[in-house]
């Protein structure tokens, strides 16, 4: 008799396995979701049976920083990506010792936009379990002429 599905499994929501992995090691999540438009991230801490957000953010919120409004097309570029990792650890209150990398169900591609997360994170100061060759180089982070200054102005703001 086949096992039954999970729910969450089934709307391929959750990774049962993965999920069980991460909360076995007891380190908060750097958690990095993509939507459509824009790049989500957040340290979540799980206690007993409950995830508890200590901070997120957006790439929405580089519209504050100096991006400017023609360019929010591009809130899911690998500029965006980087500097949204950059600005989850600047609005970071607390200090943490390490963090587990958590990016889903979404594909493993090295040197993509999770990765740009990644490195943004590590470069303001954030403590993350990583292999170097999976982070996108910053020469490729600033590859594209027409974000490269604004990608420099943000990070200033940030």
């Amino acid at each position: 008799m086949p096992k039954t599905q999970r729910r969450r499994r089934r709307e391929a929501k959750t990774d049962y396995k993965t999920r069980f992995a991460l909360l076995k090691s007891e380190k908060p999540r750097l958690v990095v979701r993509k939507t459509n438009r824009y790049i989500l991230v957040q340290i979540i801490e799980s206690d007993v049976a409950q995830d508890r957000v200590i901070v997120r953010a957006n790439s929405i919120e580089l519209l504050q920083k100096g991006w400017p409004k023609e360019k929010a097309g591009s809130l899911k570029s690998l500029p965006a990506a980087y500097l949204t990792g950059f600005l989850l650890v600047k609005k970071l209150k607390s200090k943490l010792n390490e963090v587990v990398l958590d990016i889903g169900l979404q594909r493993n591609i090295q040197m993509g936009r999770l990765y740009a997360v990644l490195k943004g994170a590590t470069d303001a100061g954030l403590k993350v379990v990583h292999s170097e060759k999976a982070l996108p180089s910053i020469d490729r982070i600033e590859k594209n002429e027409n974000l490269k200054t604004i990608f420099e102005k943000v990070k200033e703001n940030i």
